[in-house]
């Protein structure tokens, strides 16, 4: 025992495996949405979609992992196996994210086996542990069971909110290879994941380890399955059954048939509920992207990573879940309001969809300071007229007007090319104030589809103009800004340069091996690419983030809210409206509308092709067109008390092989769904 307690001291072994494996696991999912976009390159849409598959897998897998615990090989070694596998995906995932080893197709395939490995291991373990832990306490010992799995919670929120802080700061805070360290980001996890099956390992001696005793999903299974082969080939002559599960009554007893009819009850309202999951998980995908598009710091001092927001969700829910059962809850009753179980559900899906009404008009204003990129057959150019006097554009239509000496671009130019390449002449004229002489060119470049450009008119001989063609850098970088410079002497543009965001009051600028001189360049800002031309001017190429990050946590706290009230009312729900040896059914069920929610947001990331604001008012819409269907659903439902079946059907066996069916247990169901109406209306 832990201390002269009734807690066993094996406990502390599988709490401290569960923050481990927490903090392995949501610390390796903070980083991967940027991983996908900044490492492998992939665009938004793509990175969003596996990001999501991902996630979907590790929600499938839980109902195979549960399958050979209870059929094979028991709790305790499915954990250890499965452990084993999930320490070499991220063994596996952290080498593919070193760029030495191999080429861009390397770096994919360890990514994407590390990740189902990944996915098999969290997933094959997660039905098991907990369970597990609670084998370990007397039967008598039902309060300290109870406190255990509020600590196992407790322990599961610390380590993601810990991971979601340290492992974006690992990869942002740490050069290796000369950029962001995601080898770092993801080998930490790693370890932790080591140190998880170390520390289980260690306390095996301990442990209460019970046998196999078979899968009651696979008894259930069995059970439909029977029912609907006995129906399909009964004849007209066949005696009626009141409910289809009744044909399966010759073989399975009428207890197991009516625990089964209990269970697809609830599980007919999980068909509603994937949507409620699609919005949620976005919180690592589509809302991490967008806060790489805002303005992160918090003064000059203090500066958020765009994936250490997260950890907000995190964090809220440790403080809004004692809110709502002490004060929120008990308030409404006492204001008459009777808010059952599924309108708590109902309200939580219309809150976690104004989260994404919020997240809307937080993107509509963030993409104010985004480039929209040239899509196919044409590109974006602006134009830098580095002449003491104005320069007038003629021969390409979107260019042709005056242009000031030294004048900021507002903005670009969108150009057709009508094909992937081709080559256009501007025509430039210039006239110098000072002496009235004129200068005349005919610049011809290739322009090429989805680039962007800048032209750039500088002088050439005494009273002479020449122009040059430079690609431009024109995507946000996620926590800094990007830099080039152009000489004034000569007039040649240095490659654009990835800059920490901060002020650079002093920078020293060698011209020439004797001439040095010190440069203010100001503020570089989040998002923002400059260029300097030396001795002259600064011009913003791409706005800055003007939309402070603190704008994301509203929407951060209504998806969290919507969570307290449907997510954890959901499985109190579910667990009371089913018998105590069917819970595991139900567990599986429910992670399976995870996994589902995960699969709708992969269909319209990659097939919706909407702009990103719409995207987030189509899943709002969506979500509060299913929470109306899942109202009407639960207003049609009937509570009951599965504790009532243990004095209903106490002389039942397990398998029945008379096949009498003389409709006696209609009275009994009558008797759960009035017992249940009582205890709702209490």
């Amino acid at each position: 025992k832990l201390c002269g307690t009734n807690y066993p001291l094996s406990i502390a072994f599988i709490v401290v495996n569960e923050f481990c494996e927490r903090f392995s696991y949501y610390g390796m999912k903070a980083v991967l949405t940027l991983y996908f976009v900044n490492y492998l390159h992939w665009d938004k849409d793509l990175s969003t979609a596996v990001y999501h598959a991902f996630s979907s897998l590790c929600y499938f897998t839980p109902v195979l992992g549960a399958l050979i615990a209870d059929s094979w090989l028991g709790k305790f070694k499915t954990i250890i196996y499965l452990s084993i596998v999930y320490i070499i995906g991220h063994v596996v995932k952290s080498v593919g994210a070193i760029p030495t080893v191999g080429d861009s197709t390397m770096h994919i395939v360890l990514s994407m086996l590390g990740l189902i490995l990944i996915a098999f291991g969290t997933g094959g373990i997660k039905p098991c542990v907990a369970a597990f832990g609670g084998d370990q306490f007397e039967e008598e010992n039902v309060i300290e069971r109870r406190k255990f799995f509020s600590i196992f919670y407790m322990a599961i929120n610390a380590g993601s909110v810990l991971s979601t802080i340290i492992t974006p700061i690992l990869r942002g805070d740490v050069t290796c290879f000369g950029d962001d360290c995601y080898a770092l980001a993801f080998g930490v996890p790693a370890i932790l994941m080591i140190v998880a099956l170390a520390v289980f390992i260690g306390g095996s001696g301990m442990y209460k380890k019970t046998p196999p005793a078979g899968n009651v999903l696979l008894d259930v299974c069995k059970c439909i399955g029977f029912a609907i082969k006995k129906r399909s080939r009964s004849s007209k002559h066949d005696e009626k059954r009141k409910h289809w599960l009744d044909w399966a009554e010759e073989k399975y007893s009428k207890r197991l048939i009516e625990e089964i009819k209990m269970v697809l009850r609830v599980l007919l309202l999980y068909i509603p509920l994937p949507m409620f999951w699609a919005l949620f998980d976005q919180q690592g995908s589509r809302w991490t992207l967008q806060a790489t598009r805002m303005n992160m710091a918090f003064g000059d001092s203090f500066v958020v990573k765009p994936d250490q927001i997260q950890m907000l969700n995190a964090l809220l829910i440790l403080i809004f879940v004692p809110i709502f059962d002490i004060m929120v809850y008990p308030l409404v009753g006492r204001c008459g309001v009777n808010i059952t179980p599924l309108r708590k559900m109902a309200c939580g899906m219309i809150i976690a969809a104004l989260a994404f009404a919020a997240a809307t008009l937080v993107e509509v204003n963030v993409t104010k300071s985004v480039v929209e990129p040239a899509g196919p057959g044409e590109c974006l150019v602006q134009v830098y007229n580095l002449m003491d006097g104005q320069v007038s554009l003629s021969g390409i239509d979107p260019l042709d007007k005056p242009i000031d000496s030294y004048q900021d671009p507002l903005q670009y130019e969108r150009l057709s090319l009508g094909e992937q390449s081709r080559n256009l002449t501007v025509n430039a004229r210039y006239l110098s104030p000072s002496t009235g002489s004129t200068a005349e060119i005919n610049c011809t470049r290739l322009f090429a589809e989805q680039r962007a450009y800048s032209l750039v008119l500088y002088p050439a001989t005494p009273g002479g103009m020449r122009c040059d063609l430079v690609e431009d850098h024109i995507d946000k970088a996620p926590s800094s800004s990007n830099v080039r410079f152009d000489v004034e002497a000569d007039y040649r543009m240095s490659p654009s340069k990835n800059v920490t965001r901060d002020r650079y009051p002093a920078v020293s600028c060698e011209s020439a091996p004797s001439i040095s001189s010190s440069l203010d360049l100001g503020l570089l800002d989040f998002g923002a690419s400059y260029t300097f031309i030396l001795g002259a001017e600064r011009f913003e190429d791409v706005e800055a983030n003007h939309v402070h990050i603190g704008w994301q946590i509203p929407q951060y706290v209504l998806i969290t809210v919507g969570e307290v009230m449907f997510s954890i009312t959901g499985l109190e729900f579910s667990y009371s409206q089913a018998p105590g040896n069917m819970k595991s059914v139900l567990q599986a069920g429910w992670l399976l509308t995870v996994a589902f929610g995960n699969i709708i947001v992969l269909i319209v990331a990659e097939g919706a092709g909407l702009e990103q604001w719409a995207e987030f008012v189509l899943f709002a819409c969506l979500l509060v067109a299913v929470s109306g269907i899942f109202s009407v659903m639960a207003y049609f439902y009937t509570y009951v008390d599965p504790s009532q079946l243990d004095k209903l059907y106490q002389d039942d066996s397990v398998v029945n092989r008379d096949g009498d069916s003389d409709g006696d247990d209609m009275p009994k169901v009558k008797m759960l769904e009035k017992k249940g109406k009582e205890d709702s209306q209490l």
